[in-house]
């Protein structure tokens, strides 16, 4: 059964439009109170991150949530992954994460975490979609849920972070450059690497709510590259506007992505034999990344792009490592969902424990040259159920063999179908490119007309 509010990674759209609405999000608060509260007599934490909006979606889930019976812990300003943690740790039955990650402040959204810190299973989010179709009524004045802040929540979530790595753990004598993206990390990342002793040069860490990912964060790396090199800091370290993605520029200026820090914090860990089983990565995962942890013999199995299906694939393996090329890493046996900062002081620890910068470290994986074109169309289609299509792919197969790797996915968000290639030779994917996304835009034309 589809869903009509959720999706992937919850609730998300343009601040003003239904469903990013007030009134809705009053509705949904309660909802999911009564959902919730079924059980009995329940509490659900709410976070945000920085954009202005929040402040407003926050009172409305909360007095739907007390209409409901709900009590609830309010942590003001904090990481996604932060949420997960604090909803662990004082035992509520759900988290609520208002935040539109790293889209710009225009946008706002809503994701929910379970009482074990994980995305919440479809059943829930089908039952608060029921329960949003009745009519919404208030419990009685004494069953009114009661609200309060945890005002030591920022000191929590650094002391959690610091203890994902060893005791002794120190970054004293490293000069890093930290990109907050005006986000919701702003007040807890430089804590966190300044007590490990690091010396933390801040970027984008003055939230205004409306700066949040503005030119800076894990999705737009350009002004870090720059810092990093005028300051000749050994490394820079970039999360996004809610904390759950990284990328990283090593001391030349040069970016690590996703694939290339979850290669890092993988080699090491199987080189201090803890890597449980093997390493999950997305369709989009680059193909060096694969060919590279087979050189290890690290099994690995990619899953639907989303870290909602990387952490599905984790668990049903019962592996501990995956992640995305986006920068969602997870750490499985640190937490219980993609932490920028978490992944940040992985890689930092494979620095210190090799004794190689992180430059040297990139190099162990051979990153493939990718290419991807999309293809605009307005057929709603299987294009696996394509002939044409499907023999285009063929031939270009055909044409790569065992030195690189085709991928067509329908967009989710957009009328797209993204062709992606891999390979060794930038100028000749570029060229099979093309010509693959100009057979698959003919085909998508032929049924439209068709239509």
């Amino acid at each position: 059964m589809s869903k009509r509010y959720f999706g992937t990674d919850g609730i998300r759209g343009r601040v003003g439009q239904f469903p990013i609405t007030p009134d809705f999000m009053l509705k949904l608060g309660w909802a999911a109170g009564k959902v919730f509260a079924r059980e009995g007599r329940s509490k659900i934490l709410i976070g945000k991150d920085t954009r202005i909006s929040g402040y407003m979606f926050e009172s409305a889930l909360e007095a739907g949530l007390s209409a409901a019976g709900v009590d609830v812990l309010l942590t003001g300003p904090m990481p996604t992954p932060a949420i997960a943690y604090l909803t662990r740790t004082f035992q509520a039955n759900a988290g609520i994460v208002i935040s539109a990650s790293h889209n710009a402040y225009g946008d706002n959204g809503i994701k929910f975490f379970s009482a074990e810190g994980t995305k919440l299973p479809d059943e829930i989010e089908h039952a608060i979609e029921a329960q949003m179709d009745l009519v919404m009524t208030t419990v009685d004045s004494a069953s009114l849920g009661k609200a309060r802040r945890i005002e030591d929540a920022p000191g929590r979530y650094i002391e959690f972070c610091k203890s994902s790595v060893p005791v002794g753990f120190n970054l004293s004598g490293l000069n890093i450059v930290l990109d907050c993206a005006n986000g919701a990390t702003y007040h807890v990342a430089p804590a966190v690497l300044s007590e490990l002793g690091a010396n933390v040069i801040e970027v984008a860490s003055s939230p205004d709510g409306l700066n949040i990912n503005e030119a800076c964060g894990a999705t737009a790396p350009q002004r870090l590259q720059k810092v990093v090199v005028a300051e000749k800091a050994d490394l820079g370290i970039a999360l996004d506007g809610d904390g759950d993605r990284l990328m990283m520029v090593d001391h030349l200026g040069e970016v690590i992505d996703g694939d290339e820090a979850l290669f890092i914090i993988a080699e090491r860990m199987h080189q201090r034999g803890v890597l449980q089983g093997g390493v999950v990565g997305t369709l989009m995962s680059n193909f060096g990344l694969e060919q590279s942890l087979a050189k290890l013999d690290i099994p690995f199995v990619r899953a639907n792009v989303g870290d909602r299906y990387v952490m599905a694939l984790l668990a049903e393996n019962d592996w501990v490592l995956g992640g995305e090329s986006s920068g969602h890493v997870v750490c499985r046996h640190l937490t219980s969902t993609g932490d920028g900062t978490i992944s940040a002081l992985q890689v930092l620890r494979a620095m210190l424990e090799s004794g190689k910068d992180l430059h040297d470290l990139k190099k162990g994986m051979h990153k493939m040259p990718q290419v991807m074109i999309n293809v605009r169309t307005t057929a709603k289609v299987d294009i696996r159920s394509v002939e044409s299509i499907q023999q285009a792919v063929k031939d270009v197969e055909a044409q790569l063999g065992n030195s690189g790797r085709v991928l067509l996915r329908p967009s989710g968000t957009e009328p797209l179908v993204r062709v992606m290639l891999e390979g060794e030779d930038k100028e000749f994917i570029q060229k099979l490119c093309e010509e693959l996304a100009k057979e698959v835009g003919k085909a998508l034309e032929a049924l439209v007309s068709h239509e």
